[in-house]
């Protein structure tokens, strides 16, 4: 007895309203969370946007992919159980509503109701009925007419869809919510469960994952990546899953045929797509399609939507410059964008990491926050730039070095060259830390857009061997302008070589740091200004003794040329902290590369079902109005009862249209 008192109890409890609310107002916080918080993202993005404190918690109750989560799938399968268990209860007296005319109505009950009628006729009935049946069925009304004991009753009713709605509403939950399991993968989730699938985790080949980690063509359900460079195919996708993922294989083989992109004027993509080639692994049908990002390929019930675009690792040609040895050098250097080299500079080797290639950049250099020495070369780019702020900047390579350590320094170089007041600049970011921002310097370039002068006057300024020349040279030209006298040249000269020794070890920070410790606070301007003027100086003898070096004629120090030298200084104030060599990025052949979404779905067509349900369910509860009207004839005796499921204007107004109706039929006067 106590446990079918427990049993019903918890039936009554599971199919209840209550519980179903409650329910569905959990299930809708956690699709809140869902919109808000961007789903299936790298787990470092997320460790870094929230902490490590707060992942662990997140992780574990599956906030980074709240729609296949367990409880979230748990949740589902039992507002599928309390609805169905709701219908259950209710359907039979909804359809005996739906069916029944409540002619059995008591004649008391029908006296009570808040719009009812009486008159008292002597009309033949037979003349009444007809005329009372013609206007119900001019109002829409469907009637049934019995002969009772107490006289003839006649029921009608109009609108009683409305109770179906209430049906349709539970439905389309059920249907929804049956479509969101089958989406959500839960045989898969069972079976990671149990133990007969893992996830993997480790960056590997994915011919290496195992079977374990790999999904079978059957698999009910996914939602995989697959990347394609042209020209290139795939059968698999990635199906990403906690910490790491699966390998989905796909029934069919994939070829990126050619992806093309339209841009806007500031570089902005405006329509990309896909042309691709899909093969029948079974029968070897071949479909070609154009895939969109909202326009998929549907392939064997398997969705394929563009979902991403980039390089599919494009060829670079650049040049190596290294811009600290006595003399400029430069080599060629063939790379390939999304892989990696090593090199040998110096006798240390090293390890090129190539990123993504992008032909397209909108930035916003303005706003950057150059770091150390960067800073002053960036400065007057904020002040002049002001007012154009972004831009297309043109292609750019990301990369990174790395030592035999594993340190890494990461650089993002550009191919078009930086335009400002009339001078071009060669634009290169540098950053010791991921997430950091760039910090970026400039590299003058000459007449012919090249940074070989730049250079040979980097190689001049930073050889030793030279000082004492570029000293020489100043002290000669101070001597010529007056600027000194003979006694005090041997002086000058010293403190040229002294002011290029400070230079060459930290650039404009080094002079600064020995202001600050050595030259008293109320001295430092005047001797900061004594120093800039000797730098100036031999900045401009280091870029004839470069000129001459190479065979070339020396450069007439005007406006123009002081600018490209004084441009110059700040670069390569910058050189300590950027590193001593300088790899420019000088021509490119693109290589585009395609995302794919692929999508089985098989509860798509569920939820589709169970919107249209939604809809009507809403429709018929909202806009159908369910109307019951009673007509009992008796003995000299007429009484018009009306019920409806609205108690508002229209009601009132309907019911004295009716009463209005039988008056007229009978020319009687209504009784109280």
């Amino acid at each position: 007895m106590r446990r079918s008192s427990f049993g019903r109890a918890l039936f009554e409890l599971i199919s209840s309203m209550r519980f179903a609310i409650s329910l569905l107002v959990i299930i809708m916080v956690a699709a809140v969370i869902g919109t808000v918080l961007q789903q299936n993202q790298p787990y470092s993005n997320y460790i870094v946007e929230f902490g490590e404190f707060w992942f662990k918690p997140f992780e574990a109750i599956g906030l980074f992919d709240v729609y296949h989560a367990g409880w979230f799938l748990g949740m589902l399968a039992f507002l599928v159980a309390s609805t169905s268990l709701c219908i259950y209860r209710h359907l039979p007296g909804v359809l005996r509503d739906v069916q029944q005319y409540r002619e059995q109505a008591a004649l008391k009950s029908l006296r009570a109701m808040s719009h009812q009628a009486a008159w008292q006729s002597e009309a033949p009935t037979a003349d009444l009925l007809d005329q009372a049946q013609g206007w119900l069925r001019s109002q829409g009304y469907r009637f049934k007419q019995i002969e009772r004991d107490d006289g003839l009753m006649l029921a009608a009713k109009k609108g009683s869809l409305q109770r179906l709605g209430y049906l349709f509403a539970h439905m389309a939950i059920v249907v929804i919510c049956i479509g969101g399991l089958l989406d959500g993968n839960l045989p898969l989730k069972l079976q990671v469960l149990f133990g007969s699938k893992d996830v993997e985790t480790r960056d590997v080949p994915q011919s290496q994952v195992p079977a374990r980690s790999r999904l079978s063509t059957s698999n009910l359900s996914f939602r995989g990546n697959l990347d394609l460079a042209e020209g290139s195919s795939g059968d698999i996708a990635f199906v990403a899953s906690g910490r790491g993922y699966f390998v989905q294989e796909l029934p069919f083989l994939v070829k990126l045929k050619r992806f093309h992109v339209e841009h806007y004027s500031t570089g902005q993509p405006k329509l990309f797509a896909s042309d691709i080639e899909v093969t029948d692994k079974a029968s070897g049908k071949v479909i070609s399609g154009t895939t969109t990002v909202n326009h998929p390929v549907v392939v064997n019930g398997i969705a394929i939507y563009q979902s991403s675009f980039g390089d599919g690792g494009s060829p670079l040609q650049m040049t190596l410059w290294d811009w600290s040895a006595g003399q400029p050098v430069s080599q060629p250097l063939q790379a390939r964008s999304l892989s990696s080299q090593p090199i040998n500079w110096r006798g240390q080797p090293l390890t090129l990491e190539f990123g993504e290639f992008r032909p397209f950049n909108i930035e916003n250099l303005a706003d950057e926050k150059p770091a150390g020495e960067m800073r002053s070369a960036m400065q007057d780019a904020r002040e002049v730039k002001a007012k154009k702020r972004v831009k297309n900047v043109g292609p750019s390579i990301q990369f990174k070095v790395r030592d035999r350590a594993g340190q890494a320094r990461e650089y993002l170089n550009y191919l078009a060259p930086f335009e400002e007041e009339g001078r071009y600049y060669q634009i290169s970011g540098l950053r010791s830390e991921v997430g950091a921002p760039f910090g970026f310097v400039r590299i003058p370039l000459d007449g012919e857009m090249r940074p070989d002068t730049f250079m040979r006057f980097a190689s001049a300024l930073g050889d030793k061997a030279s000082w004492p020349e570029i000293a020489r040279r100043t002290a000669e030209r101070a001597l010529q302008g007056k600027a000194i006298t003979g006694p005090f040249r041997p002086e000058f000269e010293q403190s040229v070589n002294w002011v290029l020794q400070r230079y060459s070890e930290g650039g404009m920070a080094a002079l600064e740091s020995f202001l600050d410790a050595k030259v008293p606070a109320d001295k430092r301007q005047a001797v900061a200004q004594t120093y800039i003027k000797l730098l100036q100086g031999a900045a401009v003898e280091a870029m004839n003794l470069a000129q001459e070096r190479a065979g070339l004629a020396p450069i007439d120090i005007d406006e123009k040329q002081f600018r490209f030298v004084l441009d110059s200084l700040v670069a390569v104030s910058a050189r300590n902290d950027y590193g001593g060599f300088y790899l420019q990025l000088t021509g490119f052949t693109e290589v585009k590369s395609s995302g794919f979404q692929m999508t089985r779905s098989p509860g798509e067509p569920l939820v589709f079902i169970g919107s249209v349900l939604l809809v009507a369910g809403i429709f018929c509860m909202f806009y159908i109005r369910e109307n019951r009207l009673w007509l009992w004839l008796g003995k000299q005796e007429v009484l018009l009862a009306f019920s409806s499921n609205r108690r508002d204007q229209q009601t009132e107004q309907e019911f004295n249209a009716h009463r209005t109706a039988m008056a007229a039929m009978q020319g009687v006067k209504e009784s109280s």
